[in-house]
């Protein structure tokens, strides 16, 4: 398993949003989708990246004359980093074998388990590092693993992450397919059967729905997750408000940021479209 790596974009050491308890939440890159709404897009990429900080640039463009257009944007390179004058860049995206990572949890075994928490693997998608994520769960006997995923993947990947982890949070978007591919680039067939899957199985799961203005969080598209739970026997959901801090992010990339600034999600409206299909929520 030594010639497994994984690449990751970063590791949040005491986490207490990112499953039960402290966690370790390790965050992947790669992903499938691209939901223009999405926190972490330095983990969309599957490659390593380079991110600028604009506090005290001097833009001199020394970065910009040693990036590389792709797909006829400009990226910055490892080249950018070593020539910033303020050392402004750092790089996104570090590879770690299993071996590597699981020594680094282990540290914190100790307060992970007298918490009754774990680690956490994000992303990106950790449903396209199972292999890695698996290598690494070998050697984290006695500690709680958990998946945050969307769900996509082909079902014999996701059967096969549920016999590798003890929690998965599972996203849910929009359920009308044609808007899911308009919007997050990805049909979401393979995200709902995953979700009955998991909801007709033994494993502990926690349903999560990111509440985005304009995209997911009308009341017709709600209330068609709100039956998709009930249908599957699910009564919790966990809601997820609109992150207004995630332009920064691609302004570190070079990449313009789609979204408005939006007021956030009437609350009261989302929880009384869920109650009346019997679903509790919790807004995180």
């Amino acid at each position: 398993m030594r010639d497994i790596t994984g690449k990751i974009f970063s590791i949040e050491e005491f986490s207490t949003f990112d499953g039960p308890g402290i966690r370790m939440t390790v965050f992947l890159k790669g992903c499938p989708m691209r939901c223009p709404w999405c926190h972490n897009p330095e983990g969309q990429s599957f490659d390593t990246e380079y991110m600028k900080n604009p506090n005290g640039c001097l833009s001199c463009g020394a970065c910009e004359q040693v990036g590389r257009v792709e797909d006829n944007r400009l990226t910055l390179t490892q080249e950018s980093m070593l020539v910033c004058p303020k050392r402004l860049i750092r790089q996104s995206g570090d590879n770690m074998t299993p071996e590597q990572l699981a020594e680094r949890i282990l540290k914190n075994a100790p307060i992970l388990k007298e918490s009754g928490g774990g680690v956490t693997f994000s992303g990106g998608e950790p449903l396209c590092h199972l292999p890695w994520i698996e290598a690494c769960a070998a050697y984290l006997d006695g500690i709680h693993v958990a998946l945050q995923t969307s769900g996509y993947a082909e079902e014999h990947v996701f059967r096969h992450a549920l016999s590798l982890c003890n929690l998965i949070l599972f996203d849910i978007k929009i359920i009308d397919n044609s808007e899911h591919y308009r919007i997050c680039g990805k049909s979401n067939e393979s995200i709902l059967q995953n979700y009955s899957i998991l909801a007709s199985s033994n494993k502990d799961f926690i349903t999560r729905i990111p509440l985005i203005p304009g995209y997911t969080d009308s009341v017709d598209n709600l209330s068609d997750i709100a039956a998709f739970m009930q249908k599957n026997g699910v009564s919790y959901a966990e809601l997820l408000p609109y992150n207004q801090l995630a332009d920064a992010k691609y302004g570190a990339l070079l990449r313009a940021y789609t979204l408005e600034k939006f007021e956030g999600t009437d609350q009261d409206t989302v929880r009384s479209v869920f109650s009346s299909f019997g679903i509790q929520t919790k807004f995180m």
